[in-house]
């Protein structure tokens, strides 16, 4: 089975204190055939806090970004090279809230040192992260309408092409169902879910399995079974596997049941990207 971890966080990602050191041998010593590290580049927070006005400023719980990102890719690049014929090393960007900044995209997009890119859905208009939002103060109706929101922009950002994959579809649903037992109905989302994946399988993006939720009480990965399925049958053949991880301990987690659900889903390859590029490999 190929073991791909291309979705973790080191010490330059403001969630993060994984020493970047202690991660890359951790991915050598578990013999993972590719290993990213794609820490946070938000965005709608490129710019030091000054930059901001007091209204953009409330949606922000760290602001230069563009700092975090320049020193996560210096790292990377040098440890690619230290680590040249013992692990595969991806230098990788979670670049969260496109569309709230395509300039900034499109410098990380610029940036020849950079193999991969997964464009992420962080927070919608008009609101915070969804890791922040108190969803006890939300009715049903309240969710749905954030959930629509939600599957808009992550449509909208389909159609940007300023990414490889995008990460964890279905996000939104993380940390209601983990914190308060939530778990709204999103079947009501199938057609704009189901015109993301044409989108993203007619110009040849792909999208990632986050295995996160297997190991944080979630129950599942994003997305699940159900909208792998979809994906495929719709077009969908660039496929990634991420952990997610923040921690050393985590890399590689359950990347392995990854795979197996992207076996179920029809998947025969993953894949994992160099220079923008995808490589093909068969999951068996």
């Amino acid at each position: 089975m190929i073991l791909i971890d291309c979705h973790t966080h080191t010490q330059f990602s403001v969630d993060s204190e994984a020493d970047i050191n202690a991660c890359v041998e951790r991915a050598a010593e578990l013999g993972l055939d590719a290993y990213a590290i794609t820490d946070h580049c938000e965005c709608d927070a490129w710019y030091p806090a000054e930059h901001y006005s007091a209204e953009e400023s409330e949606f922000h719980e760290k602001t230069d970004y563009k700092a975090d990102y320049e020193a996560s890719v210096a790292a990377v690049t040098a440890l690619k090279e230290k680590y040249a014929g013992r692990l595969n090393l991806i230098c990788g960007s979670e670049l969260g809230q496109i569309l709230f900044n395509r300039d900034a995209a499109q410098v990380v997009c610029s940036d020849k040192r950079v193999d991969f890119i997964i464009g992420s859905a962080h927070r919608i208009h008009g609101e915070k992260d969804f890791y922040f939002i108190d969803y006890t103060k939300l009715d049903m109706d309240g969710i749905y309408d954030l959930f629509g929101r939600y599957f808009k922009e992550v449509y909208e950002l389909s159609r940007t092409g300023m990414f490889d994959v995008i990460g964890h579809i279905t996000y939104c649903l993380r940390y209601m169902k983990q914190r308060h037992g939530i778990c709204p109905d999103i079947s009501r989302f199938d057609d704009i879910i189901a015109e993301t994946f044409r989108t993203l399988a007619h110009s040849g993006k792909g999208i990632e399995i986050n295995t996160s939720g297997l190991r944080q009480g979630f129950g599942a990965t994003f997305p699940d079974l159900k909208y792998l399925k979809m994906y495929r049958e719709l077009g969908g053949e660039i496929l990634t596997i991420g952990s997610d991880a923040h921690t050393v301990e985590d890399i590689g987690a359950n990347v392995s049941d990854g795979a197996e659900l992207a076996k179920e889903a029809g998947f025969r390859y993953l894949a994992y990207f160099k220079e923008r590029k995808p490589n093909f490999k068969k999951i068996f």
